[in-house]
């Protein structure tokens, strides 16, 4: 419904844009600035299908040119036929430029020029045909040449158009990428400051060990009693002091990762890019052989993109440290669709599934069933708790694992539109 809509603006732009027209030849040929409109809108909005918002434009052309007659001279019936022929250019001009363009590069304006001119040149060409019949060829050289000129014109003011553009979206870009890094520095410096207090809690931690085995030593020995009671003392008034800075990280964290939750919102295709960059190259760090695929559909602005971020993140983590090493024909999917007003993602690997007995617990804090046996490392487990308080807590959603033992594992996640959605 949305690239309906789309289209049938797109067509009354290029209706209105074609009342701006020049006479050439001796006959109601017109050069407008239909076409121009039409092509820098079919480059801009890439969603469109060229053919059938061709077709559209072609008819509200027409419709206008007979509107307007009317009002001016209350008849139409000497151009209704004359009119029609119009039409033909907004028809055929997109379908020979598809052809031409058939396999290239869409988005290389340079390359396009050459096609525009000729798919503006064969468009025109048929419309002149139409109209002067059999007297187009006593008059076959000046009307190529004029067409030939008319549709260099065209196609290079559609070139000028589409190329400023492309330049003002990419100094966006670039205003943006430069802001975000602005922002990356500050918030480096506010995490450096935090891991000040990190590190102040650690030392804090050692001399509350060391005082406590002193303590214990003293204790389990029955010597020097007189001093239990200020040890004691001072391992409290310690963990206090630890439990005070332990809250102005947490504080200091909390502010600086809300501030960044309240920045300008990000659309799916790149929070996937994101992803897809970091966790290949994780992928790649591991040495496993993982094919990892991105199925979605529709693109739209998520406000809590930090969440999303987060929560992918873990789960595709979480396959990749399952999938063993050394073993070939790994793949992991990520698939989004939107159904009845909700946005419904999985995350999918086919690498053995969850124990049964396992699978109730695997949302648990702390649970885990990873272990590096060579180094003693334990997983902490808190991926998969961290994932389901973001889905439920922060975002309202569900979070549920379907697997089967042996051959395959599946998240599903799902969230109301009007949660994630943010419209721009």
């Amino acid at each position: 419904m949305h690239n309906y809509k789309k289209t049938f603006l797109v067509s009354c732009m290029v209706a209105l844009a074609s009342q701006a027209s020049i006479g050439l030849i001796e006959s109601d040929f017109r050069v407008s600035a239909g076409i121009i409109t039409l092509m820098v809108l079919l480059f801009y909005y890439k969603d469109l299908t060229s053919v059938p918002t061709g077709i559209l434009s072609g008819i509200m052309v027409y419709l206008l040119r007979l509107l307007v007659y009317y009002i001016s001279w209350g008849n139409i019936n000497d151009v209704i036929i004359s009119y029609q022929q119009e039409m033909v250019v907004y028809i055929i001009y997109p379908i020979i430029y598809l052809l031409l363009l058939r396999g290239k590069n869409k988005d290389n304006i340079n390359s396009a020029f050459f096609f525009m001119v000729i798919s503006d040149f064969s468009s025109n060409f048929v419309e002149v045909f139409l109209r002067l019949s059999t007297d187009i060829y006593a008059s076959l050289k000046e009307v190529v040449i004029t067409l030939f000129f008319v549709s260099l014109i065209r196609s290079a003011i559609v070139w000028a158009i589409i190329s400023v553009i492309k330049y003002h979206k990419m100094l966006l870009i670039k205003e943006e990428h430069e802001e975000r890094y602005k922002k990356l520095l500050l918030l480096s410096s506010q995490l450096k400051t935090e891991m000040y207090w990190m590190e102040k809690c650690m030392d804090l931690i050692e001399n509350i060990m060391s005082e406590s085995y002193e303590l214990y030593e003293k204790i389990n020995s029955n010597q020097d009693r007189d001093s239990w009671g200020d040890k004691a003392l001072t391992v409290a008034r310690e963990i206090h002091e630890i439990k005070k800075e332990n809250g102005l990280i947490i504080r200091g964290i909390r502010g600086i990762t809300e501030n960044e939750l309240k920045d300008k919102s990000m659309d799916l295709k790149n929070i996937i890019s994101i992803l897809s960059e970091s966790m290949n190259r994780e992928i790649k760090r591991t040495g496993k052989d993982i094919k990892l695929i991105f199925n979605t559909k529709k693109n739209f602005y998520i406000a809590k993109h930090y969440y999303i971020m987060s929560i992918f993140r873990n789960l595709i983590m979480n396959s990749i440290e399952a999938i063993p090493e050394g073993k070939k024909g790994f793949v992991i999917i990520v698939s989004h669709e939107e159904h009845e007003g909700r946005h419904n993602f999985t995350v999918y690997d086919n690498y053995g599934g969850i124990k049964k007995e396992t699978l109730k617990h695997i949302f648990s804090p702390g649970f885990s069933t990873k272990i590096n046996y060579s180094t003693g490392e334990v997983n902490r487990g808190l991926g998969l708790s961290f994932v389901k308080h973001l889905v439920e807590k922060q975002l309202g959603g569900t979070v549920s694992v379907n697997c089967i033992e042996g051959k395959e594992t599946c998240f599903h996640i799902s969230i109301s539109k009007k949660m994630l959605e943010e419209e721009v």
